[in-house]
């Protein structure tokens, strides 16, 4: 039988239960027994053809009993090694059941015994979950990228991609890794949709909230920076969320990741070269055609190289309340970044112009961090007040600063509104948005 219709028909009943943070191979003490048994297993299921008289559950049960046979398996033992094939064929292997926890929002597979998942902003290496080998890495690789057209061998040694449910996937196999197939996983919380979400796990105040609100709704342009993991996407999908539903929205990402709920969305992303080399359609390049497609808002998912020049022109061009993420330290790096990026377009530009040009542009830049005990948090919410000495004037308008760590060990801090007006009320208020009086009037 061949394996997409064993895939597609298997349904085993026999499904042990979920075992928690317990190991396999204590479950299953003889780790050489277990991989050999559900290696064989698997591989017969695919390879063999299903005898007309035979349903398939009773089919596969038979070739389960008959590779046991002669071990001496405890009831736990044979569950568990059940519930092992019923992944393997049913589902991604044993990735499965991390995949569908909900609280788990990262997987890192470095080797076979070497998996790590974070839960909560903590990250944890997973004794209850092993592959075989590396064959069955690459095994589980293909089979997560099967259903997007991808595909991942010597020639392709590298995916970057997002999973049907939405959950971004990098994976990379040798040459390019030297310690074997390597998976990392990033999944989104579905419960992180909306801002009073990041104010009831105190990411930030009421009173940022009501002003980034604000900021999106009179279209300032706007750049959220931060670590890698630090919750950037999550931000900018959440602060999308207030752009009018009559706009026309293109989002520009390498993997769409970001989830709009307004119905007049474009989604564009790039496309990687082909075995010819060729066909490559880069971020830049959408971000250009973008301007041709009349959009009320550009969203670029992520800024890093050559498309910086392009983005900061349609802001400067009528394209206001456009937003876009990108790595850094906090706002000054994320400004020097841009700089650098700007530069990375091949312009003869001196750097004094450049300046100049991100003043125009950018109104508002939102640092968000991953602090010490995994929470995030928006550390810094600054405006772009001018351009002074040849340099970008930055002035925080919100912050957090942290006193230290409790006894429990976490972040113990205080979010802190700074006492004056930022020139970017103004333009709230000149596009009819009054509802900061009660924060900023007073001042």
């Amino acid at each position: 039988m061949s394996k997409t219709s064993l895939i597609d028909a298997f349904n085993i009943e026999r499904k042990a239960p979920k075992m928690g943070s317990i190991s396999d191979y204590e479950i299953f003490p003889d780790k050489k027994l277990l991989d050999d048994l559900r290696t064989t297993i698997v591989e017969n299921l695919i390879d063999k053809e299903i005898p007309e008289d035979k349903v398939l559950n009773e089919f596969i049960n038979e070739e389960i009993e008959n590779a046991i046979e002669g071990h001496d398996l405890t009831n736990l033992e044979r569950s568990h090694l059940f519930n092992l094939i019923d992944n393997e064929i049913n589902g991604y292997g044993p990735l499965t059941e991390v995949l569908e926890d909900k609280n788990i929002t990262e997987i890192m597979v470095n080797s076979p015994n070497e998996i790590y998942i974070e839960i909560d902003g903590r990250l944890i290496k997973d004794e209850s979950i092993s592959f075989i080998n590396d064959e069955h890495i690459v095994r589980t690789i293909e089979r997560l990228i099967e259903p997007l057209g991808r595909t991942i061998d010597a020639a392709n040694p590298m995916v970057d991609s997002r999973l049907l449910d939405g959950s971004r996937i990098n994976a990379v196999i040798p040459p390019l890794s030297t310690k074997g197939p390597v998976i990392t996983i990033r999944k989104f919380k579905e419960t992180m949709q909306s801002i009073e979400d990041l104010i009831r796990i105190g990411s930030l105040t009421p009173y940022m909230a009501r002003f980034l609100e604000a900021s999106v709704k009179s279209k300032l342009n706007i750049i959220v920076c931060g670590g890698t993991g630090s919750g950037k996407t999550t931000l900018l999908n959440i602060l999308s969320g207030f752009i009018r539903p009559e706009e026309r929205i293109i989002t520009i990402e390498d993997a769409a990741e970001l989830r709009l709920h307004q119905k007049h969305v474009i989604s564009l992303e790039t496309r990687v070269t082909n075995y010819d080399k060729d066909g490559e359609i880069t971020i830049r390049d959408l971000v250009r055609n973008s301007l041709r497609m009349r959009p009320d808002r550009i969203i670029v998912g992520e800024v890093r190289g050559k498309e910086a020049f392009d983005m900061l022109q349609a802001m400067n061009t009528g394209h206001d309340g456009s937003l876009t993420t990108l790595h850094a330290n906090g706002p000054i790096d994320a400004l020097n970044r841009l700089e650098t990026m700007v530069l990375m377009s091949g312009l003869d530009i001196p750097i004094k112009a450049i300046r100049e040009y991100i003043t125009s542009a950018i109104d508002i830049v939102v640092n968000i961090d991953r602090m010490n005990d995994g929470k995030r948090k928006i550390t810094s919410i600054c405006e772009i007040e001018g351009f002074e000495e040849d340099r970008i004037k930055l002035k925080e308008i919100f912050s957090f600063k942290q006193i230290g760590l409790t006894e429990s060990g976490e972040v113990d801090g205080e979010f802190i509104l700074h006492n004056f007006i930022p020139k970017v009320y103004k333009k709230m208020t000149s596009r009819g948005i009054y509802d900061l009086e009660d924060i900023f009037s007073k001042k």
